[in-house]
């Protein structure tokens, strides 16, 4: 009884759990799809393509777009190196010297969006930069970088370190143990820190709408129009981006499936 008591109470979490996330999902994709504004699913006057046509013609949210993913791209190149760098500089650290350094490569994770962002604007003024693209991309980088570098200081601390002093003793340079090592070993790292740092880029809104100044990202335009209310093309918008993120999950577990068959073919 104790056990059929323990699995229904189980289930029914694993319902609710899955209710809370999906359902707002499903009401979205329902209420883009339908004719009515503002959007609802309670009210329906038909099916219809017509939101996506609007975001289709409309030249700002596309231009947002292309701003998001130039600042999300730059931000990826940026973060990856810094986080990297911090991760290996922390394993080389005491234990000691590693806390002290670790709290203050950490502490962007802690500050609110606005401080960066606000901060980032102040600093870049004094050189003579006006708040725009590349405040923003710097902003992100902040506290994107330290993402990256939890991520790799995990995946070193799994690392056989008897491989690079093999290396060093039979006459290799740090750099090249490190190109033919570590930089190997730390490839799946480094792929799955440059999918979450354009992730976190993209969909950022708090330090972005404060470090952008006059130029906009998709996210800060979405952001301003629904103070003047909820249009269903936001709807649609979500609905494309849910399309976007299946489909690359579905390419992603291929990928990831026929590289762990050629490990075992080998």
């Amino acid at each position: 009884m104790t056990r059929n008591g323990s699995t229904l109470v189980l289930r029914l979490y694993m319902g609710l759990f899955f209710a809370y996330m999906f359902l707002p999902l499903g009401v979205m994709v329902a209420a883009g799809v339908n004719s009515y504004s503002p959007p609802s699913i309670t009210v329906w006057q038909g099916f219809t393509l017509h939101w996506f046509a609007e975001f289709w013609g409309d030249a700002r949210m596309w231009s947002g777009l292309v701003n998001s993913l130039v600042i999300a791209a730059a931000v990826m190149a940026l973060a990856l190196p810094m986080g990297l760098s911090g991760a290996l500089l922390l394993s080389q650290l005491g234990r000691r010297s590693a806390g002290i350094v670790y709290t203050l490569m950490v502490s962007p994770l802690l500050t609110p969006g606005i401080i960066i962002g606000i901060s980032t604007v102040i600093l870049w003024r004094n050189f003579g930069t006006t708040a725009g693209l590349f405040t923003a991309i710097l902003a992100q980088s902040a506290f994107i970088a330290s993402y990256a570098m939890l991520m790799f200081m995990a995946r070193l601390q799994r690392q056989d370190h008897t491989l690079e002093e093999a290396a060093l003793d039979l006459g290799a340079t740090r750099a090249r143990a490190f190109r033919r090592i570590t930089l190997p070993f730390l490839k799946p790292t480094i792929v799955t820190a440059a999918v979450i740092a354009f992730l976190q880029s993209f969909e950022n809104y708090n330090t972005t709408i404060f470090s952008i100044g006059g130029d906009h990202t998709l996210v800060t335009e979405i952001g301003a129009r629904m103070r003047f209310g909820i249009s269903p093309m936001i709807n649609a918008i979500g609905i494309l981006f849910i399309a976007v993120t299946i489909v690359c999950a579905v390419i992603w577990s291929l990928l990831r499936q026929r590289e762990r068959q050629r490990e075992s073919a080998a």
